[in-house]
Formats: C-alpha cells, structure tokens, sequence
C-alpha cells in the first residue's frame, strides 16, 4: 500500500512515517523545505507546499492508495488536495481532526475550522476516517526554556485538567485505520491519553522523571500569551492552547477508552512522553 502522509515532518508526521515503513508500506511525503526534512529511510520526499492551492491541485496522486491529512499543512488547500486525490484514484483518507468538534472547549473558531475540514473529507468521495484528538503531550514543550534555566514553571490555568496524548498513540491509530479500513471507514474517534492532569501535575511529573523538583506558579493568561509569542511561538498556538485550558477549568477535558480499544492497549502516558524526549529538558 503506498500512503501521502502531509504533514510528514511534524510530530505525528514522523511517526506515522516510520509505523508505515515497519508495516511494510511505501510512504511519500511533501515538504515546503525537504532540506530540512531529516524523515525515516525509506520515505520518498518531494518538495511541494500544500498550503498553497494551486500546488496542491498540481500534485499527481494515481499511484498512491490513501492519504493522511493534518490541517496545518493542507487546511488553506484541502478542497483542491482532495479534488486531485479523487481523480486521480485515491480511496481513503485518514484525517487528523481535534476533540473539541465533538466535545466543545476552546475557542469556537478551532473546532469550527477542524469541523470545515471534516466536512470537505466527507464530501470528497474518499472513504474516511476522522482521528478527534486531545491536546498532545508535546505542547509542553513550551515549558523547555523555562526548565532549563530554572525550577519554577510559569503558566495560566494551572488546575486546568485534559488528558494529553502521545503523537506516537495518534499515528498508531492512524496506522490501523489504514490496514483494517473495511473496521474503521466512516467512524470518527475521540482519542486521548490515559489519565487527567493538570498543568501542576505535569510539571510534578516532568520533574519526576528528569530528577529535578520542579513545581509550577500560575501567572495571568496574558503573561502566559506573551511568553511563548517571545519564544517565537506562531500567535494562533497560544490562542488554541490557553483558550482550551480556560475551558477545562469549570470542567475537566474528556478521557476516553477509544485508544485502548482499538489498539488492545493502554494509550502511553504522559510520563513516558517525558522519558523519551528528556534530553529536550536538560536532563
């Protein structure tokens, strides 16, 4: 089977890409900067920017099976992504979509975004599968400078709590919608990690794993915003980010066994998202 993984150098991308190949498939991806790439062996990478509509309707599919679409890299083009994918022979789509469009918290503007593009894959043709995600273990990476040169973490809503989830736990599940399609065609999943934590709690536990004490202070969300945008962070993360955790204040996002069901396992946790990237925090 070869498999379009777009967004093949983010997070998910690189982990889907490398849970095909172990399985046996051929995956292509595209990047707007494939120098930059750094992808498995075996990953065929051209250099195409689906952001862009005109390159996305350009793009030639007739040899490939199925696609994997993460918003940020075909949001502003998936009308025409998807247009091109059908012609050309394509015949799924798996689809990286958010929690809050069954769930609701956040910003209405995220989940309205997320719910478009579900409805574009839906009218596409393309047999489908949406993956609702909770927010990823790895947005506490924002915290990565703060740990490195201190034990206080800094940040708004402390008591907010979500159940994060591994990417490596989303591009699984991406993996068995591909291979057993006929179980999971036209079913969306809300997936997420196996426990609730609050931001004091995962920093406890980052703490804990690096063997440090390190605890965190609650500053004013606005603060909390002008930090990560003086980190560089793109404007909209903290909007998506700070918006969502006010939201899990009054009330804690879900957890769901979907994970654990359709994989035969528990999703990983939030500490051993830590482990394997401790070297990010210094440890």
């Amino acid at each position: 089977m070869k498999i379009l993984v777009t967004g093949g150098t983010g997070k998910v991308g690189r982990e889907l890409a490398a849970c095909l190949l172990k399985g046996g498939n051929e995956v292509d991806t595209v990047s707007r900067n494939p120098d930059a790439a750094n992808l498995p062996e075996g990953v065929r990478l051209s250099k195409v920017d689906l952001s862009k509509p005109e390159q996305a309707s350009s793009l030639a599919m007739k040899d490939i099976d199925a696609i994997f679409l993460n918003p940020g890299a075909v949001e502003n083009a998936a009308s025409e992504l998807l247009t091109r994918a059908t012609r050309d022979g394509v015949k799924q789509a798996v689809l990286l979509s958010a929690i809050t469009v069954e769930y609701g918290g956040g910003y209405r503007r995220f989940a309205e975004r997320f719910r478009a593009i579900e409805e574009i894959v839906r009218a596409s043709g393309l047999e489908w599968t949406f993956l609702r995600s909770a927010d990823f273990a790895a947005n506490s990476a924002v915290w990565i400078p703060q740990i490195l040169t201190g034990d206080v973490v800094r940040g708004a809503y402390g008591n907010a709590k979500t159940s994060p989830i591994h990417e490596r736990d989303i591009a699984t599940m991406a993996a068995e919608a591909f291979k057993h399609k006929e179980e999971h065609v036209r079913k969306a999943y809300a997936i997420t990690g196996p426990e609730s934590l609050s931001q004091f709690e995962r920093v406890r536990i980052i703490g804990e794993v690096i063997g440090r004490n390190l605890r965190f202070e609650e500053i004013p969300p606005e603060l909390a915003r002008a930090a990560m945008l003086a980190q560089g962070v793109p404007s909209e993360v903290p909007d998506r980010m700070l918006g969502y955790l006010s939201a899990c204040l009054a009330e804690p996002g879900p957890t769901t066994t979907t994970v654990k069901k359709i994989l035969g396992r528990s999703p990983l946790s939030f500490a051993q998202w830590v482990s394997e990237h401790k070297v990010m925090f210094g440890s």
